[in-house]
């Protein structure tokens, strides 16, 4: 609920707002197209937006300018240097929305009169929505119906842009449903192509069994008839010669029957003479056998005397080679002691000419110096006894 006093302030500046849209409503031309100077009209529209915005862009590349003359003068005095960008923030953003409204401009035509009736439309209902706020307002000092109208006028965009969402989604769909559809023509036109090309040369080739069919069939049709003929004339030929075999095996056969029986007399005929042989080989065999077994007989009785003889032998020879290597063993060792004293004999002259030798070097016994010198003077005095003796 409002106050008495916000209601008063609002509902007079609702009633003004009113009472200004009536005033636009009743001074607002309904269209500009039977007018001939409507073009003129939009072109001054046009030309004065665009001049604003010219204006607006050389004030702010100006307002840059001066900001950094700012900046490098006064590096230490920073309110000047937020007031400069201050004003650049706001000249952008000017800048901004005159940008905003020459696209509009641009887009929509002010020409048409679908333009000016949906301006209409929205003052109309603007005005309804102002008044009925007014006398809410008057009546219970509340403004449900203007919060009611934002928020079905908020639905109402919602839906209006989520239908010009789901338009530009069906659209996209469309234009991929038609790219797709054009693609499919373009491979269903090549498939056929190929089919068609196909099926024109499955024909040449059915053309071409075809004939090549008839031209096989006839072949092998005449070829059947020389096979039978060279298979008629083979079997005669085979039948012949298996006459004239029949007839040569059945001279064999007589000529081997006549051989048979003479080779049976002649076997009958030898086959007596063969028995007479065989008892009198016999009566040899016997003869013979009780002969060589006499023999063996005398030749055991002689193998075993001269076994007996051998063992005797081999005895006295095993007695005779004990006394022969005995005596080798004797002669054996009086050699070896012979060789033994022999090499002992040499080892005592060596080692007696060893001492001489060592006595005669290092002047020992017999062979010393003074020794000598006597015996020298005995020889000297013995030779003169001799000259003495002599004279």
């Amino acid at each position: 609920m409002l106050s008495s006093l916000d209601a008063v302030h609002i509902s007079a500046i609702l009633e003004d707002c009113a009472d200004q849209l009536a005033i636009l409503g009743h001074i607002m031309p309904s269209t500009l197209e039977g007018r001939t100077d409507a073009p003129q009209i939009v072109d001054d529209e046009l030309g004065q937006i665009l001049q604003d915005q010219r204006d607006l862009e050389s004030r702010y590349e100006s307002l840059l300018s001066q900001r950094e003359d700012i900046k490098m003068r006064f590096t230490n005095n920073s309110s000047k240097v937020m007031e400069s960008d201050a004003m650049v923030t706001s000249t952008a953003r000017t800048l901004r929305d005159g940008a905003q409204a020459l696209n509009r401009s641009f887009k929509q035509n002010p020409l048409t009169s679908d333009n000016l009736a949906k301006i209409q439309s929205d003052r109309k209902f603007l005005q309804g929505v102002v008044e009925t706020a007014l006398g809410e307002i008057v009546d219970h000092r509340s403004f449900n119906s203007l919060m009611n109208a934002v928020n079905t006028e908020k639905e109402k965009k919602a839906a209006l842009q989520q239908t010009i969402l789901k338009e530009e989604e069906s659209r996209r769909l469309v234009k991929s449903l038609q790219r797709q559809l054009v693609e499919v023509k373009k491979e269903k036109e090549s498939e056929i192509q190929q089919r068609n090309e196909m099926i024109a040369h499955l024909k040449d080739q059915l053309q071409e069994m075809k004939a090549k069919t008839s031209m096989e069939g006839k072949y092998i049709k005449k070829d059947a008839e020389v096979r039978v003929s060279c298979t008629q004339k083979k079997c005669q030929q085979t039948e012949n010669s298996m006459k004239e075999e029949l007839e040569r095996l059945k001279f064999k056969i007589d000529e081997e029957e006549r051989v048979n029986n003479e080779i049976e007399a002649y076997l009958k005929q030898h086959h007596q003479i063969l028995e007479e042989k065989v008892e009198y080989w016999m009566e040899k065999y016997d003869r013979d056998v009780e002969q060589k077994q006499h023999e063996l007989d005398v030749l055991k009785a002689s193998k075993a005397n001269d076994l007996a003889r051998l063992q005797e032998l081999t005895q006295k020879y095993t007695e005779y080679e004990k006394v022969v290597i005995e005596d080798r063993v004797e002669k054996e060792k009086a050699r070896r002691q012979a060789e033994q004293e022999a090499e002992e004999l040499k080892a005592i002259i060596r080692l007696q000419s060893w001492w001489r030798g060592v006595m005669v070097r290092r002047q020992l016994g017999p062979y010393s110096k003074k020794k000598k010198k006597k015996g020298k003077k005995g020889k000297k005095s013995g030779k003169k006894g001799k000259k003495g003796k002599k004279k």
